[in-house]
């Protein structure tokens, strides 16, 4: 039997690629793509698209109704720098959303379900280095502990509902394809688009900001890998902490000079996206991921920043 999968959230940075990579793995015709808005041209016409609001219950019931989904990828959020200035409304799509989901998949017994957590659910109190699959978690910002809670309930569903929930806790991830989506990472993702049209970039957070990162190439695999690996190996249901590569923006801008020997960064004062980065890990200990399903990194630092200003270039 032919998967049919529904990724709501389509037009995001982690969905733009996905519904591409699910698409040529599964065909375009098993890969229901859908969003609040309409979508860029190429997933509007490389299969099949529906307008969603997940906050809007009728409407998500008859998208399950009607194309009857075995995998579910629920990326729709609100991020953690818009989430600060929009805490509630951050908190009611960030967790009714969920919940919605989570009611839908148990009724049309779909099969799987990916749900994304963050580092954001990590806090003051957590440890900092090489931080534990288990531990304090005591998320200050409303993204954070909105992630938080989802996790409590996917383990929920999946103990009480046999619900096959499996969720990554992305660290900040950088791609070439779509924009971020407003959070406190998003500079890694801006420094290449300013390295490329004017040769220098103001990073709003410190020079020696060091936080978990990793490629969009390296997300979009391991997503797919998880949901692809067989359930007995998946031992937790809340979330798996994922590391990629940990820098700080000096770090990276010395990459970037390698290839464009002319630029400069600055750095602003007092940007309120700071006080998020210090509140966050500065490198994740992801041994379980490696143990349960074979996660392995790809790209290193030198890598991306090569692979990010070659496609780049090409489109600005």
């Amino acid at each position: 039997m032919s998967e049919k999968i529904l990724v709501i959230g389509a037009n995001g940075q982690i969905g733009t690629e996905l519904v591409v990579a699910l698409r040529g793995i599964h065909g375009a015709e098993n890969v229901i793509a859908s969003d609040i808005n309409d979508p860029g041209y190429a997933i509007r016409h490389s299969g099949p698209y529906e307008l969603v609001n997940v906050l809007d219950k009728d409407n998500l019931h008859h998208i399950f109704d009607k194309h009857r989904p075995t995998q579910v990828y629920l990326l729709a959020a609100i991020l953690s720098a818009i989430g600060e200035q929009k805490p509630k409304m951050a908190w009611d799509l960030n967790m009714t959303g969920l919940i919605h989901i989570l009611d839908f998949a148990v009724e049309f017994k779909t099969a799987k379900v990916f749900w994304p957590s963050s580092i954001a659910v990590f806090g003051p109190n957590s440890p900092q280095f090489h931080t534990p699959q288990y531990c304090v978690m005591d998320p200050n910002t409303v993204y954070g502990f909105s992630k938080l809670a989802g996790e409590r309930w996917c383990e929920y569903y999946f103990t009480k509902y046999g619900l096959d929930v499996r969720s990554i806790r992305y660290p900040g991830l950088i791609g070439w394809r779509a924009n971020p989506g407003g959070g406190t990472t998003d500079y890694a993702v801006h420094i290449f688009h300013e390295a490329l049209k004017k040769g220098k970039y103001e990073s709003f957070l410190s020079a020696d900001t060091a936080l978990p990162m990793m490629y969009m190439d390296d997300a979009i695999r391991a997503t797919i890998s998880l949901m692809d690996a067989p359930a007995d190996q998946i031992t937790i249901r809340s979330s798996y902490n994922l590391a990629g590569l940990s820098f700080t923006p000096t770090q990276l801008a010395g990459e970037i000079k390698k290839l464009i020997p002319g630029f400069e960064i600055s750095y602003a004062d007092n940007d309120p996206r700071q006080a998020i980065a210090d509140s966050w890990p500065k490198s994740i200990d992801d041994s379980y991921a490696q143990r349960d399903w074979g996660w392995k990194l790809e790209y290193d630092l030198a890598a991306m920043t090569s692979d990010m200003l070659s496609n780049l270039k090409n489109i600005i």
